[in-house]
């Protein structure tokens, strides 16, 4: 088969595939909108606002491995289809979760939701990997970047509009309400969740339907090759050190990617930004990424390398990392949107490198590096309880509490650093580990 009959070939699916990328980009990225929101509706602490995204990762350590089994079942499209009728089911949730404004409730609504999205990246995210030349896959996974990214940052200047606009009004009212008002004014609120929801649960259905019939057809990744006679089969997932620490790298990664994007909103307005210039900080960060995974399309392979991207990745990060800490107000806002730049490309190179060699073992090795996907559920969090303890002891020190929570916000970032150091010791030596035998 000739390049460009290759090339016809695996046009139809890359669409196919980056629309997916697409809906989950979308459903994704409408958190960094979603904290503040349920912080205020919910009355809750900044490390319980952060249960938002750990309630959507979490989901991936739940079902990845259960996923990779559906589809070995029934295969990617009916598995496809099933991940968005899922995740409709989870948009529907939000209306009685509106109703009661109650936490748990939107919290399972995120966590169904997650199930259907780990379904749909359990499907997609090898089969994008190994349609083309392995050599290849981190520029076929930057054009789903591509489209993840975009529809995140359409999602979070539609949800933005929606659910924050007015916020800062509506606090200033609740501080000077009894509580019948208060209750009014939130439950209001909360109800705005409600009509962009049902039309994203009808979207949804009906691409669940019409996936049904996509045009995908069936690939398989390359053996495993036993390079001589004397080396031992690969006959247990545990035999490839370095997938394990593709997996360690990949779940600090979506940790310190959700960070950037799900905490800057927050952050900025803990800086004091107003609300309307704010909301739109997630759309900064994600145009970075945009803009990243553009320039790993046009590089990748013929100019560099995966393994030099995910190098100067993580130096990128860190000096980033840095940055954020040691700056304050729109300046140290904009490294937090500048760490677009460092995460766009990790995923992408991670995953052909965590891949290499596996063989059989790719459709599992594929379950458990989505399962990496969770350190979005914790990491996250962690963000948040530095913010609440560093706000705490500097409130106690005498600072007022708006000072307090510039300076506490600001010092959660510290969890970047031992995240990108991480990645760091992935791309320059941790991919390479226990590939001796296979490359030999």
């Amino acid at each position: 088969m000739t390049t460009d009959t290759q090339k016809n070939s695996t046009l139809i699916p890359i669409i196919i595939i980056a629309g997916l990328f697409f809906i989950f980009g979308f459903v994704t990225w409408i958190n960094g909108a979603l904290i503040p929101f349920m912080k205020t509706i919910n009355e809750l602490t900044d490390a319980e606002s952060y249960l938002v995204a750990s309630a959507s990762y979490i989901s991936f350590v739940v079902m990845a491995l259960p996923a990779s089994s559906i589809i070995n079942k029934i295969g990617y499209r009916k598995g496809m289809s099933l991940g968005l009728i899922i995740m409709a089911i989870g948009a529907l949730v939000f209306i009685p979760a509106a109703n009661a404004r109650t936490y748990w409730m939107f919290l399972a609504a995120i966590f169904i939701q997650g199930a259907g999205m780990t379904l749909l990246q359990t499907a997609s995210n090898p089969y994008i990997t190994i349609l083309g030349p392995i050599e290849s896959a981190a520029k076929r996974i930057a054009i789903m970047g591509i489209a993840n990214k975009v529809a995140g940052a359409l999602g979070s200047v539609i949800f933005g509009a929606i659910l924050l606009s007015g916020i800062d009004e509506i606090k200033d009212k609740l501080s000077n309400v009894d509580a019948v008002e208060k209750a009014g004014l939130l439950n209001t609120m909360a109800d705005s969740v409600i009509a962009p929801y049902i039309a994203m649960a009808v979207v949804l259905f009906i691409l669940g339907i019409l996936i049904r019939k996509a045009p995908l057809p069936h690939v398989e990744a390359a053996p495993i090759e036993e390079s001589t006679s004397s080396e031992k089969t690969k006959n247990s997932i545990f035999q490839f050190p370095h997938l394990w620490l593709g997996v360690l790298a990949l779940f600090v990664y979506v940790g310190v990617e959700v960070v950037a994007g799900d905490t800057i909103i927050a952050y900025g307005i803990s800086l004091e930004i107003p609300v309307e210039q704010a909301k739109f900080f997630t759309l900064f960060t994600l145009m970075a990424m945009v803009a990243t995974y553009a320039l790993g399309v046009f590089l990748i392979p013929k100019y560099i390398s995966q393994a030099f991207v995910l190098k100067a990745s993580a130096i990128l990060g860190i000096a980033l990392s840095f940055c954020i800490i040691f700056t304050s107000g729109y300046t140290s806002v904009l490294f937090v949107a500048a760490l677009g730049i460092a995460n766009a490309l990790v995923w992408p190179a991670i995953w052909p490198l965590a891949l290499t060699g596996l063989g059989k073992f790719t459709k599992t090795a594929s379950a458990l590096l989505i399962m990496a996907i969770s350190g979005g559920a914790i990491i996250p969090p962690l963000y948040g309880a530095l913010v609440d303890h560093k706000k705490e002891s500097l409130i106690v020190s005498g600072l007022n509490e708006a000072t307090a929570m510039a300076e506490a916000a600001s010092f959660g970032y510290w969890i970047l650093l031992p995240c990108y150091l991480i990645i760091f010791y992935y791309a320059f030596w941790g991919h390479k580990v226990g590939l001796k035998s296979i490359d030999s």
